[in-house]
């Protein structure tokens, strides 16, 4: 966050079987769909307004101890507020920021000054990591880079963990610096002469070397834009690349993490806005990852996804509402089911602002989770550290589990109901159901794959209208296959297993995460850390919340075979006992195979220029077979829904969903055989969120090699 707002003060070897004959003999051991039994026993039982589908058997990724994280601000008076640290403690909150946003880059730890900023009485560093520890977190801590040192940034390390033994173990590398201006809007400060990406990174390099000079298990985190967010994709006068590709190619070796910030719009973005808007953040975060990939290579997966900053806009209304407290629950889920080990709310306190009405509520304009007891004219927030429904909406999230439990895929059949689900260490199978229909209740069928309910009463809780903090279902009407969700609520629900089901019930546990050894155009060979009782391993990719078995072995390896060139597939290993019964599942592998090498077409796809929703690209195509080709199309598929074709010259162009073909131009000449000749085309596109280039390219149906 740039700024904070202002109320009168500063506030803000292995066989391959055939996928049919793995998915039928997973399916044996697969449960009942409840719902549809239900169904057929009770035909006058009315319709479901929506169902959802869980599946244990697909993880998407383990909860971390710093999943749910705050950010905390020197100018803040209330930040150690001894309330402070008992709610957070009670929303299982595991990370706190600080010194809060672009004040780190102003800020000087060792004199608790901000020259040009308000500090507030005790917030000082000792102070912060009071709360802290008394809230059982981790801070996370930014290290002046606009107008500090690596000298000072490592004196801070060896007062944190040599002299006060704090253990501080994550320190990112300033805030937002891209905002310094080099791209033409400047609000960070940043006093280096150079401003540019490149130098950026050569910095992240001194402040790393001098860092882990004192501590070497500090993990260091450089700053990247948010794919399809500004300045994204914007090469500025001299720089070989953007930010993240300038970055990135000069500092992967050294980082440990990277940090990116997510905020759904400007200052007239409503709730319902940012809801709607948060389909984008998967796609976003899945960009920051094949950045990564491309430029760490096989040391990516040691290199994590801070997203430090979220909230829905950036300082207008609908913030301390209900609807921003839907959102906070689906933001927290949406990014930790897409990778990141951290989501941190901004802010904790941060002071009112704009003042409306929202669904009969006053809307206090506040960025804040907590009231700060400021003043917006003759209206006031209640008392300090009242807690705001965003608060609420990230204490829902820790009824679903907490550090090491299992992420696992929820799919809703409607759009305005949610559903995130997480399996317990214990068993256990936690569902949250997100209601954003202010007017109706929605009443929603559970379909469980993987997961065999017991007879047991479900454990509920609920955050409605009326609610003053989560509250205890016990009115009998929620059951394990059948739940109603009021209007703007939020409802948890959790089972228990049938006994001698479910990853409990197996002599083998689960397998570590798979790692891709090689890949090609149409092969994948993975491998993976064996699980003790393991008899053999199923490896099964993920479509949504659907799954299916696409390899096995007695082995920790496997070649996948007759995979489409330029695909892109996300799988899990299972360890099956010598009983057949199955483990829990591992932490799921996304890769991307490659093109042919011995194409008969070669393509480059190359981005000229970019502006954020927007860019110009050129194609160069040459034909690389014996004959020439005559009245040529090239297609290629967009990786993500938000990009287009606008308009284009030397080729005509037409695009239905995310495909695109291309036909030659009339009168265009044939290609030449052998490469003797290219055709190059160009057009201007347009893209709502991340702008990943396309994978595959065919020539008049045959995938060329290249991208």
């Amino acid at each position: 966050m740039s700024l904070p707002q202002r109320s009168g003060r500063p506030a803000g070897g292995a066989t391959v079987r055939t996928a049919a004959a793995l998915a039928a003999a997973l399916t044996l051991l697969l449960p009942l769909n409840a719902a549809g039994a239900a169904s057929a026993a009770e035909p006058d039982v009315p319709a479901a307004d929506a169902e959802v589908r869980v599946n244990t058997r697909a993880s998407l990724g383990r909860m971390s101890d710093t999943a749910r994280g705050v950010n905390t601000a020197v100018w803040d008076s209330h930040m150690n507020d001894p309330e402070v640290a008992g709610l957070m403690k009670a929303a299982d909150v595991g990370a706190m920021r600080y010194p809060g946003g672009s004040y780190a880059d102003i800020y000087h730890w060792e004199t608790h000054t901000a020259p040009g900023g308000y500090v507030a009485p005790g917030t000082g560093f000792d102070a912060f990591m009071g709360t802290v520890r008394a809230t059982g977190a981790q801070p996370i801590l930014i290290a002046n880079y606009g107008s500090g040192t690596p000298e000072e940034a490592a004196g801070w390390v060896r007062y944190a963990n040599v002299t006060k033994d704090y253990d501080a173990e994550y320190w990112e590398i300033g805030n937002e610096i891209y905002g310094n201006g080099h791209y033409g809007s400047g609000w960070e400060h940043d006093e280096h002469a150079d401003k540019s990406p490149r130098e950026y990174a050569r910095q992240v390099r001194a402040y790393a070397e001098a860092m882990k000079a004192v501590d070497p298990a500090v993990k260091i985190g450089a700053v990247l834009t948010t794919p399809g967010e500004w300045p994204d994709g914007i090469v500025g006068e001299g720089d070989p690349g953007d930010w993240n590709h300038t970055v990135l190619s000069e500092v992967t070796d050294v980082i440990d993490f990277v940090s990116v910030h997510w905020y759904a719009g400007g200052a007239e973005t409503t709730a319902e806005d940012a809801m709607a808007r948060l389909t984008r953040l998967p796609g976003e975060l899945r960009e920051v990852r094949n950045q990564l990939d491309r430029y760490a290579g096989a040391d990516s997966p040691r290199i994590g996804i801070a997203l430090t900053e979220i909230n829905t806009n950036t300082g207008g209304a609908m913030l301390t509402a209900r609807p921003n407290g839907l959102f906070a629950a689906d933001a927290f889920m949406t990014a930790l089911e897409n990778g990141v080990f951290t989501v941190d709310w901004w802010n904790t306190h941060n002071g009112a602002g704009r003042i409306t009405t929202v669904d009969g509520e006053t809307d206090y304009g506040d960025m804040g989770m907590l009231s700060s007891g400021v003043c917006t004219g003759d209206v006031c927030e209640p008392a300090p550290n009242t807690p705001f429904h965003p608060y609420y909406g990230m204490k829902m999230t820790s009824e679903l589990g907490t550090a090491g439990d299992t992420l696992v895929a929820a799919e809703s059949s409607a759009q305005d109901v949610s559903a995130h689900a997480v399996h317990r260490r214990d068993g256990r199978l936690s569902v949250l159901l997100i209601n954003k229909d202010p007017d109706a209740a929605r009443t929603v069928d559970l379909a469980h794959d993987g997961f065999t309910p017991s007879a047991a009463a479900p454990e509920a809780g609920r955050y409605a209208r009326g609610d003053s903090d989560i509250t205890d279902v016990t009115d009998g009407t929620v059951s394990a296959s059948r739940v109603t969700v009021p209007p703007y609520g939020m409802l948890t629900v959790t089972l228990t297993p049938e006994p001698g089901t479910g990853p409990g019930a197996s002599g083998a546990e689960a397998p570590g995460t798979p790692v891709l050894e090689a890949v090609t155009d149409t092969t994948a060979r993975l491998s993976w850390p064996g699980a003790a009782g393991a008899a053999r391993y199923l490896v099964q990719e993920r479509d949504g919340a659907h799954t299916y078995a696409v390899g096995e072995s007695t082995g920790t390896s496997v070649t996948l075979r007759n995979l489409p060139p330029g695909s892109t597939h996300t799988v899990n290993v299972l360890a099956a006992d010598s009983s057949g019964r199955l483990s829990a599942p591992s932490t799921p592998l996304t890769f991307t195979t490659g093109t042919p090498p011995d194409a008969r077409c070669a393509v480059t796809y190359h981005r000229d220029t970019s502006w954020g929703n927007g860019f110009v690209a050129t194609v160069t195509v040459r034909n690389l077979s014996d004959t020439p080709v005559t009245g040529w199309t090239m297609d290629w598929d967009w990786p993500t829904g938000g990009q287009s074709v606008s308009s284009g010259w030397n080729a005509g162009f037409h695009q239905t969903g995310k495909h695109v073909r291309v036909t030659a131009p009339d009168g265009a000449g044939p290609l030449a055989p052998d490469g003797g000749s290219t055709a190059s085309f160009g057009f201007v596109g347009a893209n709502d969120g991340p702008n990943p280039d396309p994978t595959v390219f065919r020539l008049n149906g045959a995938v060329c090699s290249g991208g």
